[in-house]
């Protein structure tokens, strides 16, 4: 059933459904008390340690103190490098007034959405369902049976530029109007029972934003209404939750014939008509780079070698590819590539670097490497390992999970600004590379960095592109033409040109350094390690690199000393003091209990583990694969439906045990899990396993 059909339905028996997020920043906070998030390990949670809400952690704690106390439950989801999370927190969660408002009249509960997919698919999936659309922050209200009864999409604090705040939007709630989408920071009120009955994400503090109402309008109607009308409330979570698990129910429509061309031919057209032909990529604005999607055209093409549409597929990734590697949604100065950019040129990005995108971006360049054998796809490759081997590896083998957009501009700025740590103002430039490229010349560094980097002295950004301002007079850097167009325009030969390029990276990358760095996630999460090892270890067969086989086999024994424990995956290890593991182990620091392992964390260690034995054709690599994937099948494979369910079945506190049926930004787990069985299908020598196997493959 579609997502439309379930929003429809939602919206006949839910009172209202809202947008609402939240906002997160820190500040040095001294010797301030924190609130319960100070014994957690996420980096999400503790940015919220110090708030002056009286935060739960997802947990019986919270869900008893909702029961016991008859209060809603406000759940708010995000991730420590959410944008808008930190918004809402600098705009609400740190207010005291409005923290006053939340401690009085619910139970305040905060979810890393890394740390908890099982809880963020449920609810996004409501939010999702009632509105149209997802993201985060993510904000909803449940009944104290974890059953919510309404979503939406952003909230500011208070009503203002035509949008209602979030005091308003409660009241709206009281009055049961409808309107909202989904997102991060998400927000959920439960009741306490745990049954959600009001969601959506970003809520500012006051009425403003286009009609959206402010945080404490939200609060205040809520509350009022649930002391009024508690049993209408339970009644609506009670069915809302009948509609989500029968809309939300995968049918196995499973057959024993393979696809055929024809299968193929219709998704092609589908990539096809998405298609963006000048800029590459398949959307307007924003645009993602959408590695699933490069996936599903190289592997077109190596099934199908001779169709003309194959090619076609090719032709789209190999030049979406290169429109990026241009862009300014990669850091040409540090590397990596940047979540998404806003505009369709790939020129302003959202500057958050995530691992994932770093690992699956690998993997599609080093498809254009095989398929074209062109050095470019190589070089790319290279840049974005130097960056995830440099700024996002623990010394023990682990891989962090990612690097925030914000940042301060200077060290002693007191507000944070998004894209700070990455862009230029033409004067820096001039500053910075004011050398003559040789000592009798009378060329600048600035001038040949200038020009190939279109670096202009008003800034190089469509003021459309930066409604608030943040960027004025600042410079994204992208290539709009080739080393030979700059090596003609200043005369000099295209090594000459390529040499004068990269002293100036050199220079501007040193003094990048000097800056405040954006908040690093150092949370290692062992579905995102996985990617990296599948990317480090193909990228060292690929391209003959002997350091990147040497990392990823460092990776796969942190895995297994500190995401291992009694033949199951555990979710995640954490950064602690002198780089310590914060995590409950013998070894290590103990500090919170242990998330055990999801689908996706066995999905994507047992596909690094894959890709480890062909680069090493060492059998222990296979004969964990293929114990991971027995585990797997035991934990999480639906033996009615097909295919792997998300989360464990134990979690009570999970209302819907729901399965990946598409990919996003990260591919589903079952797609993920269909490859493996395939590849090990095939290399496994046990018979036992290629039949079964096969079995699974065909109920996917």
């Amino acid at each position: 059933m579609s997502l439309s059909f379930m929003g429809r339905a939602l919206s006949r028996l839910s009172s209202s459904y809202f947008s609402f997020t939240f906002v997160k920043t820190m500040s040095s906070e001294g010797s301030k008390q924190t609130n319960r998030l100070g014994l957690e390990k996420s980096p999400y949670l503790l940015q919220h340690a110090y708030n002056p809400v009286d935060w739960y952690p997802w947990g019986e704690e919270a869900f008893k103190a909702a029961k016991e106390q008859n209060k809603l439950i406000f759940l708010s989801v995000g991730y420590s490098t959410c944008h808008w999370c930190h918004v809402m927190e600098r705009e609400s969660f740190e207010n005291a007034e409005i923290a006053k408002l939340m401690n009085e009249n619910f139970i305040n509960i905060k979810v890393d959405r890394e740390e908890r997919p099982d809880v963020d698919k449920v609810y996004m999936t409501f939010v999702t369902a009632a509105s149209g659309h997802g993201g985060w922050p993510m904000s909803v209200f449940l009944t104290p049976e974890l059953i919510p009864v309404s979503g939406g999409t952003y909230f500011p604090p208070s009503d203002k530029y035509g949008r209602p705040g979030f005091s308003t939007i409660l009241n709206a709630l009281a009055q049961k109007s409808t309107t909202g989408s989904g997102g991060w920071p998400m927000s959920v009120w439960l009741t306490p029972e745990l049954n959600p009955i009001y969601g959506g994400t970003y809520f500012p503090p006051y009425d403003r934003y286009f009609g959206r109402p402010g945080f404490p309008s939200v609060l205040t109607s809520i509350a009022s209404q649930w002391k009024s009308e508690e049993e209408n409330f339970k009644d609506s979570g009670k069915k809302i939750m009948e509609v989500l698990q029968r809309t939300s129910r995968l049918v196995n429509t499973s057959s024993s014939e393979l696809p055929t061309e024809e299968v193929f031919s219709k998704a092609f057209s589908q990539f096809s008509g998405m298609y963006e032909p000048v800029y590459g990529g398949f959307s307007t604005a924003p645009k993602f780079p959408q590695p699933s999607n490069f996936n599903f055209l190289f592997s077109y093409k190596a099934l199908y070698p001779d169709l003309d549409d194959a090619q076609k597929g090719v032709d789209m990734c190999i030049h979406t590819l290169k429109m990026m590697d241009k862009g300014g949604i990669h850091d040409h100065i540090s590397s990596g590539f940047a979540r998404y950019s806003t505009d369709k040129k790939w020129h302003v990005p959202h500057f958050e670097k995530m691992l994932y995108d770093q690992g699956q971006l690998v993997m599609a360049y080093l498809d254009a490497f095989l398929c074209t054998n062109d050095q470019i796809f190589a070089n790319v490759v290279r840049d974005i390992m130097t960056y995830v081997l440099r700024d996002l590896s623990h010394p023990l083998g682990g891989f962090f999970s990612a690097e925030d957009a914000d940042s301060y501009p200077t060290h002693t700025s007191q507000k944070k600004k998004e894209g700070a740590f990455c862009v230029w103002t033409y004067q820096e430039i001039c500053n910075l590379l004011s050398a003559p490229v040789a000592e009798e010349s009378d060329i600048k560094l600035f001038q040949i960095f200038s020009f190939h980097y279109s670096v202009a002295p008003n800034g190089n950004l469509d003021p459309y592109q930066d409604p608030h301002d943040e960027l004025k007079n600042q410079n994204v850097l992208i290539v709009h033409g080739s080393i030979s167009e700059t090596a003609s325009e200043f005369e000099i030969s295209e090594e000459e040109c390529k040499k004068y390029l990269e002293r100036c990276r050199e220079i501007l990358y040193e003094a990048r350094q000097e800056r405040p760095r954006p908040h690093l996630d150092d949370k290692m999460l062992t579905a995102w390690n996985g990617m990296m090892l599948s990317a480090s270890a193909r990228a060292a067969a690929v391209l003959n690199d002997a350091s990147y086989l040497e990392r990823a086999l460092k990776n796969v024994e942190f895995l297994k000393k500190y995401l291992y424990q009694d033949s199951c995956l555990l979710r995640a290890a954490y950064k602690g003091d002198d780089d310590q593991i914060s995590f409950n182990n013998n070894e290590v620091i103990f500090r919170g209990p242990q998330i055990k392992g999801f689908s996706d964390d066995y999905a994507w260690v047992i596909r690094g583990l894959i890709h480890l034995y062909n680069a090493t054709l060492d059998d222990q690599w296979l004969r964990w694969a293929e114990e991971l994937q027995d585990k797997q099948n035991e934990l999480f494979w639906d033996p009615e439906g097909g295919g792997y369910f998300m989360a464990l079945k134990e979690d009570e506190s999970i209302l819907l045990r729901l399965k990946d049926d598409h990919d996003g930004a990260e591919p589903s787990v079952n797609s993920v899990s269909a490859g493996n069985l395939i590849r090990l299908s095939r290399t496994s020598e046990s018979y036992r396993l290629r039949r079964k196997c096969c079995n699974y493959i065909q109920n996917i």
